[in-house]
């Protein structure tokens, strides 16, 4: 449910004879900010008294330490706090139809943990060894040699307005600007500058306004680089990671939704959709390991074929039971495995009798006998379209199929489309609109092919883990979804399309970043490390709490999980808090012209827009297409060439894409043009 912006909630936590304390902070920490002007300062000071003391506390002042905290960070985060009597409200900012000002206030936001992480001993560290210049082919390098200096590019793209025609023109601009992919892996190092790609990648990820996390899942990070210049300089960077597991604006775009998919199964109850109702059962229902559940008498052969409520009942106590024995004893040495053991059955079947897997096992299969139950009373039993169509009007077989639905698309979330979690230009190409050619080369087939190739041989784990034996999907990379950062909308997304005639495609069609509509977010970003740290130790000192062991398959995004049994804990209201505000806007990329047939499992080959023959091919075509599309007008604007030429690599170094390091009065020994090296 989506909170009503406008309205204030009252906070009332579970803190006992502990709440007038925390009434007092929260009445002084309102009146301070009020007061006051020096915002940041009156916060550190809240933080510093609200900061946990070195030795050992009790649980009721642990409790109320995470409570103001948790204040502490939805009022940096300019949430309004007020305090009348004995109550507590809180109201999150009133995002302004302006669109600078709404952009202003969620960078801000984001800026609060980006800084912060920059601020850690570790990162500073790494970026500072970046900087330094290190020998490699008989000369030095640094993270700046991969950078384009932007008076050297200015000077070039000034020449490019002398030549008459458009044809010169665009072929003046290929010698200066010349794009192409480069994957990040391993211990790939570049061969310019001997940097291994990952810190490249990881460095120039921290210039990023929101804090650098890794994500769990399957993952490809990318360089865009430049063929036209020394070293070859960055151009932009971008990550595809594992698609969230649910999202209403794609899941209703696909056809994810229940009632979506079960409106059309009705409309046009083919002989197509029947067969594969029944496949898609059978398949799943061999997907899990039974021997054990067969042993243990928690159901027999003949109650799977035919099931009855008595074993669907059965199978969900057993499902409860194992679950409770996975919080007291989460066995997590048996989750741990090494890349031997993933290719071992025995391996496998000891994951599976786990009690988490166990439990999930249980649970799966009392759903999937369910739906085979409901499906057999209701006369479907074969794949003939006149089955489907009288069994389909019954509610209890269209909610089963709507069940189906939800565990096909947990078959292909994770494999047959990924969400780009980072997509961008850096300086000084950020100013020639080199976002948009970020966006337009993660469409070509360079980068469907390299995800198949990487994960061809790749083993899922959960699906291995319920099956008992190592299972491998073929991942087939279909669709790319994302979400602007700000909720007015992507400069960077916006009217981003590929005429498939200019990759050798057909005439008419197009891949274009299309606008799904907005999503309203829930996260943790608005949630420091400190509350965070303090709410995982809250949760372990209590008999009654959920631990979340981020073992993979206990569920999704452990850190969610963490602070909202945190929150409930002390009696906040999680679904609220977790609300972080920011309505962003959700972009689908299709891929294949049957997608949806993919995602959904109709059809097991993908029809791609762009032919994946001459991958490199398509990739030049693209990049050709905007520089005619974007580049050459872009360059023409007042202005842009001297912007351009003020990110300069020589000293002292004037560059938008060095990461703003904290000061430390510290000045680099080197000079001059020693910094270009």
């Amino acid at each position: 449910m989506v909170r009503n912006q406008t309205e204030f909630f009252e906070l009332v936590p579970k803190l006992g004879r502990r709440r007038t304390l925390f009434l007092e902070f929260c009445r002084r920490a309102a009146n301070s900010l009020r007061r006051s002007s020096a915002r940041s300062d009156v916060l550190n000071a809240l933080r510093r008294e609200a900061k946990p003391p070195g030795t050992a506390i009790s649980t009721g002042r642990l409790d109320l330490l995470f409570v103001e905290n948790v204040v502490l960070d939805l009022v940096s985060q300019g949430w309004e706090l007020r305090v009348r009597g004995a109550k507590v409200r809180l109201r999150p900012p009133i995002l302004s139809e302006n669109s600078h000002s709404t952009k202003e206030l969620v960078r801000s936001r984001h800026l609060l943990g980006r800084d912060a992480q920059l601020n850690e001993e570790p990162v500073t560290d790494f970026l500072r060894r970046m900087e330094r210049r290190r020998l490699h082919a008989k000369a030095w390098y640094s993270i700046f040699s991969v950078m384009r200096d932007g008076t050297e590019l200015a000077e070039k793209l000034s020449t490019v307005d002398s030549f008459g025609d458009e044809e010169s023109r665009i072929s003046v601009l290929s010698t200066i600007i010349s794009p192409y992919i480069q994957f990040v892996g391993g211990d790939k190092t570049c061969k310019f500058t001997g940097l291994r790609l990952g810190d490249i990648w990881r460095y120039f990820r921290h210039t990023w306004v929101n804090e650098y996390k890794s994500v769990p899942g399957r993952s490809m990070m990318i360089l865009i680089r430049d063929a036209a210049a020394r070293n070859h300089p960055v151009i932009g960077i971008a990550a595809l990671s594992s698609s969230v597991v649910q999202q209403r604006m794609r899941d209703e775009w696909i056809g994810w939704q229940s009632h979506t998919f079960v409106e059309e199964m009705t409309k046009k109850p083919t002989r197509r959709a029947a067969s594969w109702l029944l496949k898609s059962l059978k398949r799943l229902i061999g997907g899990i390991y039974l021997a054990d559940l067969l042993s243990d008498k928690i159901c027999t052969r003949a109650q799977i074929n035919s099931p009855n409520q008595q074993v669907i009942d059965c199978l969900l106590k057993e499902s409860d039971r194992a679950m409770k024995k996975h919080r007291r004893n989460p066995q997590k040495r048996l989750h741990k495995g090494s890349k031997a053991d993933a290719k071992s059955a025995t391996h496998w079947r000891t994951e599976a009798r786990t009690h988490l897997y166990r439990s999930k096992r249980c649970r799966n299969l009392a759903n999937l006998l369910a739906v085979r139950r409901t499906f057999r009373e209701y006369g479907l039993v074969s794949a003939r379209q006149n089955e489907l169509t009288r069994a389909i009007q019954s509610s209890e077989v269209q909610s089963s199929i709507a069940r189906l639905v939800r565990m096909v698309k947990a078959e292909h979330v994770g494999i047959d489309m990924l969400d780009i979690t980072v997509c961008g230009a850096l300086a000084p190409y950020n100013l020639l609109l080199g976002g948009k050619l970020v966006c337009m080369l993660l469409c070509s087939p360079e980068v469907t092919k390299y995800y198949s190739k990487k994960y061809a041989k790749h083993i899922s784990v959960i699906a291995s883990a319920s099956k008992g034996k190592p299972v491998i999907r073929k991942p087939n990379l279909v669709l790319m979804c994302t979400t602007s950062l700000y909720g007015v909308g992507s400069s960077q997304y916006n009217r981003v399309k590929i005429p498939l005639a200019k990759v050798g495609g057909l005439i008419g069609e197009e891949i274009r970043y299309e606008n799904l509509g907005h999503s309203y977010g829930f996260g943790t970003y608005h949630f420091s490390r400190e509350t965070v740290q303090i709410g995982s130790v809250l949760t372990a000192r209590r008999k009654n709490s959920r631990p979340v062991n981020s073992i993979f398959g206990e569920g999704v995004n452990p850190l969610m999980r963490k602070i909202r049994e945190a929150l409930d804990a002390v009696g906040l209201q999680s679904d609220e808090l977790l609300q972080h505000g920011n309505r962003r806007v959700t972009y689908g990329i299709r891929l294949a012209s049957n997608y949806r047939e993919v995602l959904t499992g109709f059809d097991q080959k993908p029809s791609y827009l762009i032919p994946q023959k001459n991958a490199g091919k398509h990739s030049e075509e693209i990049a050709d297409y905007w520089r005619r599309r974007w580049l050459a007008s872009r360059i023409s604007r007042p202005g842009i060439i001297d912007a351009i030429a003020q990110h300069s690599l020589s000293y002292p170094i004037r560059h938008g894409a060095t990461v703003p390091l904290p000061s430390n009065g510290d000045e680099p020994e080197l000079s001059g043009t020693e910094w270009l090296l």
